[in-house]
């Protein structure tokens, strides 16, 4: 630390008056905010391996000699392990789509509008950055080889697979794990392989624009791997047809610099997805089960479902080793979490008569007054949207619904609309919860606006959905003063 401090000085001519540690990651390094009697903030790192704070050090002058979005290395200690770099702020990529992630992938027109925008700056750092890049500075090694292929393959064989109790063939799936680190390398590249290209290595600046940390592991290698790293993150839950569109715009930007077979790229993106997932488990099997890392545990249940998600999509072109990772997804430890709710005996009434939980969900104007409640239970909750911006009151909106994308659009740029129906969300989620507990067969909300037609409508809509997505039961939406009616069935 002390010599930190020493460093912070030298280079601004301020004390440092007070340093906070920060919270890590998956790696060893240390990270410190140190702030100058001044009020200048720079990120200090201690690092453990030399070889590994030299590479991020040579890569990060050679990136920021070139203008790429990373921070600047502005002082190091001539034992090479503690270095200074420019402060991102607290922000990253990772804590920005928060609120998508936590609705299960259901991201804002914002939230999805930051990832076009990181994915669409990815081949510049691939691209320009290895242009005049000594690639024999990168750490561990120059270039993504079989060697490496295999270390990540084996990582998931020992830290993850072999704990899992699953049964295979070890001789046959070392030889698929040869065929299979031959068929990555390759794949053409010449470009920088970022390989740890994911929201947590993204941070946000002041202007809320990306910037890349954490390239230290990068090397020589295919495009399409950073790809598979970002868009199939464990915890993200991308949908597939947001996956798609980001895949275009990575594809739109890639050609920017270099000549794209469309076709080649899909079939190596989708080998490198399975290696990625394979990695990747690797890591959390052993900062998880051996660590005790809470935060990897989480991890495993996403990045299982992406991996047999992959292997319905016939993602794994090795006989032998589609066999056994169909047996591995298929352990009971890794069956989804019972979340969704189906007709169980915690469904079925013990009160009202025999059925399962059936929601209703209104949107109405309180010109026309509050739905009426024909379940006989008098009546559920009523929420007041008129609180939020209205786009009626603007003409190109007049026309529109709730459920057209320019109002959505609107109510998701404004913002306003989205912190209600966080409340909202929580209100309903117990609400639910308990009714399935009990046993209870009728549940009812309803959203008031002044005319039923834009904000009411957008929080009817997106409730139902929610409820549905979450506990996998019916419920109907009736959007009265629209006539639109529309039941969302059980999930079986």
């Amino acid at each position: 630390m002390e010599i930190l401090k020493k460093l912070y000085t030298e280079l601004t001519g301020q004390q440092v008056v007070l340093c906070d540690e920060l919270p890590g990651a998956g790696s060893n390094r240390k990270y410190y905010r140190l702030f100058g009697s001044d009020g200048c903030t720079l990120i200090g790192v201690v690092g453990t391996s030399l070889e590994e704070n030299r590479a991020f050090c040579y890569l990060a002058q050679h990136f920021t000699e070139y203008k790429l979005p990373v921070p600047a290395v502005v002082a190091q200690s001539s034992d090479s392990l503690r270095y200074l770099q420019v402060d991102l702020g607290n922000r990253s990529l990772f804590d920005a789509l928060k609120e998508g992630r936590e609705a299960g992938g259901r991201y804002s027109l914002a939230e999805i509008q930051l990832l076009h925008h990181t994915i669409s700056l990815l081949p510049k750092i691939q691209i320009v950055g290895a242009q005049g890049l000594d690639f024999t500075k990168c750490y561990p090694q120059e270039a993504l080889d079989e060697t490496n292929v295999l270390f990540d393959l084996n990582y998931f064989k020992y830290c993850f697979l072999k704990t899992t109790g699953v049964d295979f063939h070890e001789m046959k799936l070392e030889s698929v794990f040869r065929m299979m680190a031959q068929d990555i390398v390759a794949i053409p590249g010449d470009s920088f392989m970022y390989r740890d290209f994911q929201a947590r290595n993204v941070m946000l600046d002041k202007e809320g624009n990306p910037c890349f940390i954490d390239f230290q592991g990068g090397r020589r290698g295919p495009v399409q791997y950073d790809v598979a790293s970002f868009l199939w993150q464990a915890s993200a839950r991308y949908s597939k047809s947001l996956r798609e569109e980001l895949i275009q715009t990575y594809i739109s930007s890639l050609r920017q610099y270099i000549d794209v077979n469309e076709k080649q790229f899909r079939h190596d993106l989708k080998l490198c997805v399975l290696f990625r997932l394979l990695q990747v488990l690797g890591a959390y099997g052993f900062r998880g089960y051996f660590e005790r890392k809470k935060h990897f545990l989480k991890s495993i249940p996403p990045a299982m479902e992406s991996l047999h998600d992959l292997l319905k999509e016939g993602g794994c072109p090795y006989p032998y080793l589609n066999e056994v990772l169909t047996a591995l997804v298929a352990m009971a430890q890794f069956a989804p979490e019972p979340a969704p709710v189906v007709r169980t005996d915690a469904s079925v009434s013990r009160y009202d008569a025999q059925g399962p939980l059936v929601v209703r969900v209104f949107s109405f104007s309180y010109k026309k007054g509050v739905p009426e409640d024909t379940s006989g239970n008098g009546g559920g909750y009523v929420f007041d949207c008129r609180g939020t911006h209205n786009p009626g009151r603007y003409e190109p909106y007049k026309k529109l619904t709730g459920l057209d994308e320019p109002v959505i659009r609107f109510l998701e740029d404004d913002g306003e609309i989205l912190v209600f129906l966080e409340s909202v969300y929580r209100l309903a989620d117990a609400h639910v919860q308990r009714y399935l507990e009990r046993g209870f067969t009728s549940l009812m909300f309803s959203f008031g606006c002044t005319g039923g037609q834009h904000r009411s409508v957008y929080c009817a809509q997106h409730l139902a959905e929610h409820i549905h997505e979450k506990f996998g039961i019916e419920v109907r939406i009736c959007h009265r003063e629209q006539g639109i009616t529309q039941t969302l069935d059980i999930i079986n």
